[in-house]
């Protein structure tokens, strides 16, 4: 086996070895002598955390006056998604702001308003292209424009209070919490189709919230008052559930983010306990990890979650005003 030639391959080794993970004192899950499956990987609190940079004058500016301009403290990280160049998005619903960390650059770019739209509960984010779609509850639409700060359209037709997004395709489909249904429009705005009802059956909702696709195009819609994920294909048809309403393992008081990473695993966040549990493709539970409290692996109130294609898990803890960066190192 020839040497590792960077930084970096040394980086996928250590990650990928969970034996060495568990000898450290990295943050591992399960627990040893159980082989690591989950490592935590660290906590960003600010731009700078992720990576931003600023210029040389601006870092001058702020060294003078002692402010932090450009790289302000997060104050309610919300909604999350990674784009396909690995480019973090994030809302923030305490300062009602979007932020895009474009990962060419590592330039942090943050808007409060696109054109004379102000955001004013921003609660979930995607990206598709050089466009990003948000979710604005307070306004009761979806807000779409570019990296260049430039307003494209705005969906407030056949919704009332979206509150999650995922893109499919060409289709980019809505949570409408309020209207308790799933909302699909073209990638320009367009009105294609809505499933779902109020109801506790299959293909029926109680305050749906969450909304993510996995490789092969499948719905996991988080069904919050139900105390469930359903999954569903890429036309909206019913496929499966993924748990019910409960305190053990396996079950939900709040599910929040859904994520699924390149294996297939799920992952839901649960706001009552302040865990994320993990599931396999046919819905079996796997893991369990966090708790309530503000140390690294512990979460206040997790809300979105966002899995890149290098498998690194982002979860927007909101209370604690951070976003936490875990890693998958197990194996299938």
């Amino acid at each position: 086996m020839k040497p590792p030639k960077s930084f970096w391959q040394l980086v996928v080794l250590f990650l990928s070895a969970p034996i060495a993970l568990a000898a450290t004192n990295i943050l591992v899950w399960p627990s040893p002598p159980d082989p690591a499956r989950i490592a935590f990987t660290q906590c960003i609190q600010q731009p700078a955390d992720a990576g931003a940079r600023q210029s040389g004058v601006r870092r001058f500016a702020n060294w003078f006056s002692g402010a932090a301009v450009g790289n302000e403290k997060l104050s309610k990280p919300f909604g999350i998604a990674v784009d396909d160049q690995g480019g973090l998005c994030l809302t923030d619903t305490g300062l009602n702001t979007v932020a895009w960390l474009d990962p060419s650059s590592k330039r942090w770019r943050q808007w409060d308003r696109v054109g004379d739209i102000r955001f004013s509960a921003p609660v979930a984010v995607a990206k598709n292209g050089s466009v990003l779609f948000v979710a604005d509850s307070a306004l009761g639409a979806v807000i779409a424009f570019g990296i260049d700060g430039k307003l494209r359209f705005r969906i407030d037709h056949d919704l009332e209070r979206p509150s999650g997004l995922a893109i499919v395709g060409d289709r980019l489909w809505v949570t409408d919490v309020q209207r308790h249904c799933l909302v699909a429009f073209d990638l320009k705005g367009k009105f294609r189709s809505r499933f779902g009802k109020r109801g506790v059956g299959p293909g029926e909702f109680n305050f749906p919230t969450h909304a993510a696709a996995d490789r092969d195009g499948r719905l996991y819609v988080t069904d919050s008052m139900n105390n469930r994920v359903q999954v569903f294909d890429s036309n909206g048809t019913f496929q499966a559930q993924i748990g019910s309403a409960g305190d053990a393992s396996g079950y939900f008081g709040r599910p929040k983010g859904v994520a699924v990473d390149s294996f297939g695993h799920v992952y839901i966040a649960d706001a009552a306990f302040d865990t994320i549990q993990i599931f396999d493709r046919t819905g079996a539970f796997l893991l369990s990890l966090g708790g309530s409290g503000s140390a690294p692996g512990e979460f206040w109130m997790p809300n979105g979650i966002a899995i890149d294609r290098e498998n690194r898990i982002y979860v927007s803890d909101a209370y604690n005003r951070r976003v936490q960066v875990l890693r998958y190192v197990g194996g299938q």
